[in-house]
């Protein structure tokens, strides 16, 4: 009984550690999209130069 546990609660562990990595997939795939976007409309500074869009 205990190594039908073990093994049970094996595929659970592997099975919840596959869908948050491929959660964290997208939101990585997402903030890249915005510091994309963030690089190709940031807005123009005084005398022309390229502004930064972010604050830090």
């Amino acid at each position: 009984m205990v190594p039908l546990l073990l093994v049970l609660l094996l595929a659970l562990i592997l099975f919840g550690a596959g869908f948050a990595l491929k959660i964290l997939w997208w939101i990585a795939i997402i903030v890249l999209v915005v510091w994309v976007l963030g690089f190709l409309v940031r807005p123009t500074g005084g005398g022309g130069k390229r502004g930064r869009w972010y604050r830090w």
